[in-house]
């Protein structure tokens, strides 16, 4: 399951039983963080996730800032608390991307800001199971 964290957000990808497809889930509409820990480890349940990819949110120099240590910080709860391991991928540009083609397809202004996370959370996912597939 990919996740691009957010401070209001948390978009959602799960990818295919042989890993080789990200798809879109959903978007969590962040509250407290036990109802946020709860929401998700339903949807591990669920879908039987092995492995949790974090979009993280490096600066553009590379250098690791304050938002990809609160990204590190509720990795270490999501493991601990759902028992799944939890890697990391660099997501500098996902946003970008998933704005680029949401505007390429001519998706109007209210309908990106519905699917931005979750397509987000789609690109950090794919681009890590491509890696992975590469090695």
């Amino acid at each position: 399951m990919g996740l691009d964290i957010g401070e209001k957000r948390i978009g959602i990808a799960i990818s295919d039983e042989l890993g080789w497809t990200a798809q879109g889930h959903s978007v969590l509409k962040r509250g407290k963080l036990a109802d946020d820990l709860r929401k998700l480890a339903d949807l591990c349940a669920e879908f039987q996730v092995e492995l949790l990819v974090l979009g993280f949110p490096r600066n553009m120099d590379g250098s690791v800032g304050p938002k990809a240590v609160e990204v590190q910080e509720l990795g270490g709860i999501l493991q601990e608390y759902l028992g799944v391991p939890v890697e990391y991928w660099d997501e500098r540009l996902s946003t970008v991307a998933a704005q680029r083609t949401l505007l390429e397809a001519d998706v109007s202004r209210q309908k990106r800001k519905e699917v931005i996370d979750k397509l987000a959370a789609v690109n950090i996912l794919q681009g890590y199971l491509d890696r992975r597939a590469h090695k």
